[in-house]
């Protein structure tokens, strides 16, 4: 034929600036593009040939280097195109109000939203890295000819004829000097393997200059055997796991796949097999892992395909937050992407699939628990803060979850809010039928929790992190038939094992303990003295619950300028030797000193036996300690 030349349809020479300005940020997007784009040709050659009862050879996609001549050509068998199809489908830019995507474009300034995506410049984002494109194509309609067309990065065109003599098409990119990186193959096999590791046609990445290093040496070796072969380098897997059935699918080759998306991660707790059709398509692998507490949890763990062409792995708007512990792959032609394939358009569909998949890791987790009671606590450890974390940020996942939260009670045994409930004791019953008595191990007194387990009363141990979000949330419904309500041990074991009432003694023990330990700190420590049942220890402190709670929350928020010391109350136990001998002392002649000292040692065992000394209290304690040690051992003497 001969040649001809057009003008693209486009109103003014911007658009080539504009693509490489918009695209600069994500420099390898024409490799994921050209390849996406061959993998639909492949597939619509192979629908079409079903339809009229032909045979097609099998999809492949070949990436032909050739740094000498500074070219990277992608070749496909897939349906080819005619000269007609060429200028319909990219001469013209295959959208129309090219003039008011410019304009828009140029209003945007930085934004980057609904380019490519929103007007098919899939092709064109083969300029970032090319001065010349050349497309090659036959088409698979019989008698048609192979056409050939040129563009140098200009809105001018030209159509020639072609020796292409293979049904499919072969794009051929002159790499310009800023992308010279693409000529080396091992940058080439990386991109590919990034975004094309399984896509549904195999892709072979050639190096002409390495295969013709191969064959000169070849020719030079004087024996056959010494000949190397002529490697084939195959990128990608092109059935991917859970394009399987669940049925078809090992323990094994969930654990290899597993493998080889995170190599450097141990082995995952367990899995879930996503897999719908409608309302959306949907397939994936989600897996649970084990985490190390002394790493940060990676959030780029879901990596997203479309088509089995990787996307992203930035999936906020399609997985909540709470499931970005997961790690896996998900896959899916319903979620509309826009020209970087790395952030998502609103679409009804994305608030389905999120929705779906919440309810399938919340069903997979219940099943878990009811079908392997042992196996889910051993792996409490790793999923409890993502379950809690769920539970707090997602009501549909509290739903389905909240009943399957667990806590260590006072014997490290791992139980549900309503098997706390059952295992209160009758005599207690009514006293605790709304409440769970919790026991926080870095702030809480032991001894107060084996007061109460000798009552045959638990305590739910929990953290500092996780658990008070998770209390607040938890007391707006019911477990069982009252609305749950956390209470902390120090502010109800009083309630729950106070024996006697008050005498006179106790009241004096509070007034001489007032005048030693609050004096001017009245808005920072209260005194009390209880008797309670089965008491041991000489003192505890309790500290008003929901200003103990606020504290912690400011705490989390880093609100630190917002926080107050908290006002507390140092409960004394008149039953103590240690407190009855130093209120003897008190009314001695000359004991009153030494009282008062044992007076600052009692705080500070109670200190120490709930939240600690902090490292300024730590000398004086030493100090005093030693003081009052000396004392007592010189009238011992």
């Amino acid at each position: 034929m001969t040649s001809r030349k057009g003008n693209i349809s486009v109103q003014t020479a911007d658009i080539f600036p504009i693509i490489k300005k918009w695209l600069y940020s994500e420099h390898d997007i024409f490799v994921r593009e050209l390849i996406s784009n061959a993998t639909d040709a492949i597939t619509k050659r192979h629908t079409l040939a079903r339809t009229q009862g032909e045979e097609t050879p099998e999809g492949k996609i070949q990436v032909i280097i050739d740094k000498p001549n500074n070219t990277i050509t992608f070749t496909d068998n897939g349906l080819g195109m005619s000269e007609e199809e060429v200028e319909k489908y990219i001469a013209q830019l295959a959208f129309s109000g090219a003039s008011e995507f410019i304009e828009k474009m140029k209003a945007q300034g930085e934004k980057k939203e609904d380019i490519i995506g929103k007007f098919g410049l899939g092709f064109y984002s083969s300029f970032m890295a090319a001065n010349t494109v050349v497309v090659e194509s036959l088409s698979m309609n019989k008698e048609a000819k192979a056409t050939k067309w040129t563009c140098h990065g200009e809105t001018e065109y030209e159509f020639s004829s072609s020796s292409k003599n293979e049904v499919g098409t072969s794009i051929t990119l002159n790499i310009s000097d800023d992308a010279k990186e693409f000529l080396d193959s091992w940058k080439m096999r990386e991109t590919l393997r990034q975004y094309c590791d399984f896509m549904p046609y195999k892709i072979e990445l050639i190096d002409l200059a390495e295969q013709a290093r191969i064959k000169e040496e070849n020719a030079k070796a004087e024996k056959e055997e010494d000949k190397k072969p002529i490697p084939v380098d195959i990128i990608n897997d092109t059935t991917p796991l859970w394009k399987k059935s669940p049925q078809e699918v090992s323990d094994e080759e969930y654990k290899e796949f597993y493998r080889k998306m995170f190599p450097m991660d141990p082995e995952p707790l367990f899995w879930l097999h996503l897999n719908v059709d409608h309302p959306f398509t949907l397939q994936g692998i989600l897996y649970f892992p084990k985490i190390n507490m002394n790493k940060p949890v990676q959030e780029q763990g879901i990596k997203l395909y479309c088509k089995q062409v990787f996307v992203s792995d930035n999936v906020k708007n399609i997985i909540p937050d709470f499931l970005s512990l997961l790690k896996g792959a998900i896959d899916s032609s319903d979620i509309p992407l826009n020209v970087s394939r790395s952030a998502l358009q609103g679409d009804p569909n994305i608030k389905k699939i999120s929705n779906y998949i919440i309810k399938k890791v919340a069903e997979s987790l219940k099943k878990f628990f009811n079908n392997d009671r042992e196996k889910y606590e051993a792996a409490w450890e790793d999923i409890g803060l993502f379950v809690k974390y769920g539970c707090v940020s997602d009501n549909k996942f509290d739903e389905l979850m909240r009943n399957f939260v667990l806590f260590k009670n006072s014997d490290a045994k791992l139980i549900t809010l309503n098997e706390y409930q059952e295992s209160i004791p009758s005599d207690y019953k009514e006293k605790l039928k709304d409440k769970f008595v919790y026991f926080d191990k870095l702030q809480s007194d032991e001894s107060l929790r084996k007061q109460l387990k000798a009552e045959g009363i638990h305590c739910l141990e929990t953290d500092q992190y996780i658990d008070p979000h998770f209390m607040q949330h938890s007391e707006s419904f019911k477990v069982g038939d009252n609305t749950a309500k956390f209470v902390s041990i120090d502010s109800e074991i009083e309630n729950l094992l106070s024996s006697e009432a008050s005498t006179e003694t106790d009241q004096k023990i509070k007034e001489f303990f007032n005048t030693v330990l609050v004096g001017e700190k009245k808005d920072q420590l209260e005194v009390e003295v209880k008797t309670l049942k089965g008491a041991s220890s000489a003192a505890y402190f309790k500290v008003d619950e929901q200003m103990k709670r606020f504290q912690q929350m400011t705490k989390q928020m880093g609100q630190t300028s917002f926080s107050m010391p908290l006002k507390k109350t140092l409960v004394v136990n008149p039953a103590n030797t240690l407190i009855q001998n130093a209120f003897k002392l008190s009314e001695k002649d000359g004991g009153k000193e030494l009282a008062e000292k044992i007076c600052y040692y009692v705080q500070d065992l109670a200190t120490l036996s709930s939240e600690g000394l902090t490292a300024e209290n730590k000398d004086a304690f030493v100090t005093r300690s030693q003081e009052l040690m000396q004392e007592l051992t010189g009238k011992a003497l």
